[in-house]
């Protein structure tokens, strides 16, 4: 099965073009969800959600769709993967309530964490639960250099059956900066070599595309066959779709299935397109 989603599920700017001209903030995921089957939860990247707050989202999507929350930046950024095994248990037992609903839990590794931090890494996933899907996002560029410490790396991955993360910001770096939100997003994003591979059974890539949708087709077009071929070897891939503003992801994403040729929920109208057919018929 695809997983499809975008970074987030709350967006004031896709009221009326994606979400139903008055969809409140509380029913935002309702709606996102009605359009995909996956989410990049980056909001528990920088804050944990009261257990309420984790409560409502398990009540607010079908019983198919899978959260890919951020492990909390305060591990992997402030604490750098260290003295944090209590703290990191007590953030899965808050998150019990969608563990069921968490389609990977996603690790990803600031640029200085380097190839001779690897034991951290290595002790920091041992704590996790084992029923949890795990996926691994670096950024330090001797992971990409094809060279032993890569090797080394990927080899891990497979042997745990952990997924790493690939990142392809080509076509946001293929654009001048000629909006503030490009500019913000060329300066945040990572520009690091694009390396298709699967080392665990749920394969995520992050796609940042370009603000025209039709210069995205020659970024993703390499992405059509590998995501094919990950189905056919029956894996599940996870493909969330990003733009600077994050503006028209969703437009992204549809138009990457609809050139993929797979019957996909995002295909279906959106909920405002549903609205404005009804709208029409009177």
């Amino acid at each position: 099965m695809l997983f499809l989603g975008c970074p987030q599920w709350s967006s004031a700017h896709w009221k009326g073009r994606i979400f139903s001209q008055h969809c409140r903030s509380a029913n935002m995921l309702s709606e996102y969800a009605q359009i995909f089957n996956s989410v990049e939860g980056n909001t528990t990247f920088y804050a944990d959600p009261p257990p309420h707050t984790v409560e409502k989202w398990s009540t607010m999507v079908p019983s198919d769709f899978k959260f890919t929350f951020k492990l909390p930046k305060r591990f992997s950024h402030e604490m750098a993967l260290s003295n944090c095994q209590n703290e990191l248990l007590q953030w899965c037992k808050n998150m019990e309530p969608l563990i069921s609903k968490i389609g990977v839990l996603m690790l990803q590794l600031p640029a200085r964490f380097a190839p001779e931090h690897m034991p951290l890494m290595k002790q920091f996933l041992s704590w996790l639960p084992n029923e949890l899907s795990v996926g691994v996002e670096v950024r330090h560029r001797d992971f990409y250099a094809k060279g032993e410490h890569e090797r080394a790396f990927n080899q891990y991955l497979i042997q745990h059956n952990y997924n790493r993360i690939v990142m392809d910001t080509r076509g946001l770096f293929s654009e001048p900066a000629s909006t503030e939100a490009i500019a913000d997003a060329q300066q945040k994003k990572p520009r690091l070599p694009v390396h298709a591979i699967a080392t665990g059974t749920n394969p995520v890539l992050r796609f940042v595309g370009c603000a025209n949708l039709e210069n995205n087709r020659e970024y993703y077009a390499p992405w059509l066959n590998k995501i094919q071929q990950w189905l056919n070897e029956g894996k599940s891939p996870y493909v969330f779709f990003h733009t600077a503003d994050n503006f028209d992801a969703p437009f992204l994403a549809r138009q990457f299935v609809a050139d993929l040729g797979l019957d996909h929920q995002v295909m279906m109208p959106f909920p405002a397109e549903k609205e404005a057919k009804q709208v029409d018929l009177f």
